[in-house]
């Protein structure tokens, strides 16, 4: 039984680490992206700046939402790896690979936990760049 769990959370992991490499993009390029949209002041009546920052909020929220889903997803799933193995080492005090299993999964579960962390300095950097560039552009909902 904890084989199969093993294997969905070491898939897990990678699969979590390469999506969020993936979907930091916007986050990544949040300047560029302001930069090349919103324009300077000689240029304001040739773009929609306010239709342009709202659009980048949305796609901001979606992004960060799904992150931190997929992230705490990843550590639920791991955390009950984790009680597994606990328990099975329980029983069976004197199985050092069970001791070994445990400790490798405990360091995941750390690694994924991790992540929030990253994940919150990236969403903070991304939006203190976001609300320089379109405060007077856009008004977000009070919920940012």
């Amino acid at each position: 039984l904890w084989n199969k769990a093993y294997t969905l959370v070491k898939t897990c992991l990678y699969l979590l680490q390469e999506l969020l490499r993936v979907m930091r993009t916007i986050d990544d390029r949040i300047v560029h992206e302001l930069n090349t949209t919103i324009p300077t002041a000689s240029f304001v009546g040739k773009v929609d700046a306010s239709q342009t920052c709202k659009e980048l909020y949305q796609s901001l929220m979606e992004a960060h939402t799904s992150r931190e889903r997929i992230i705490k997803n990843c550590i639920a799933q791991t955390s009950n790896v984790v009680k597994t193995l606990r328990e099975e080492r329980e029983k069976a005090q004197d199985d050092v690979a069970l001791l070994k299993q445990l400790r490798k999964e405990q360091t995941k579960l750390k690694l994924m936990q991790s992540e929030l962390n990253v994940e919150e300095v990236v969403n903070d950097r991304s939006w203190k760049v976001f609300n320089e560039r379109c405060r007077i552009h856009y008004k977000p909902p009070k919920s940012q």
